[in-house]
């Protein structure tokens, strides 16, 4: 790729401290609230923005959490009075953006915002944090059913970045890998060896290929339900 290519804007940027949740003992900063003005971008985030619980949220591969503002419309109308999605922040995102969603962007992407240089890492695997947030029992569910999960992004060069900013794509080395083709892996259970050996050649998260490994190795199916708070 000879010149950055504008993939879209960012609407919002947002940060949240780890507060305790609605469950006792159990931290989350999933509500993040909009910053003025720029903010700066270090290798685990976003300067001030914090998480509940380091062993599943945050580190370098998850540092800092897109989504798109296009889905919102379609979770409106689903959750038609629900308060939350009346402005960005609903799902924990750092990033509201603007002309970008799962199925236009791709893992390895080398992306420019404002000063700072990012590569997609993976898409977001929902909680059941979203459950409590929206005080729907399978929110977590609908956002991996339909795909409009988001994705994370890791720092490569630190910066500082704002609303407004351009999203330039610098570089894409994986354009057959759409972050909706690795959720959509995920979320319809891909047990076909030859697709998931295609999947365990991209350069994966640790997290994720250990799933997909899994999945090859024992011809099963990782269990969900404590990350989605299935009973």
């Amino acid at each position: 790729m000879n010149s950055p290519t504008l993939l879209g804007h960012v609407r919002s940027v947002l940060i949240g401290r780890a507060v305790p949740s609605s469950r006792p003992g159990v931290l989350s900063a999933i509500a993040k609230q909009p910053v003025e003005g720029r903010i700066a971008v270090h290798p685990l985030g976003l300067l001030g923005d914090e998480q509940g619980d380091l062993r599943v949220h945050g580190g370098p591969d998850k540092a800092v959490h897109c989504y798109s503002w296009s889905h919102y419309q379609a979770w409106r109308e689903a959750l038609p009075d629900c308060a939350l999605l009346q402005a960005p922040g609903a799902f924990g995102e750092n990033l509201s953006v603007d002309g970008v969603d799962e199925e236009s962007i791709c893992l390895g992407d080398q992306l420019r915002i404002g000063t700072a240089r990012f590569s997609l890492s993976q898409g977001r695997q929902p909680c059941w944090k979203l459950n409590d947030r929206f005080g729907q029992k399978d929110m977590a569910k609908q956002v991996q059913t339909s795909l409009r999960a988001g994705w994370y992004l890791r720092v490569e060069r630190p910066g500082e970045i704002g609303a407004g900013d351009a999203i330039e794509l610098l570089a894409r080395p994986y354009p057959q890998a759409s972050v909706a083709r690795l959720l959509r892996a995920i979320r319809d259970r891909e047990q076909d060896p030859a697709q998931l050996r295609e999947l365990l050649a991209l350069p994966l998260t640790e997290s994720w290929r250990r799933l997909f490994a899994g999945r090859l190795d024992s011809g099963q199916i990782e269990a969900w339900a404590p990350r989605m708070g299935e009973e």
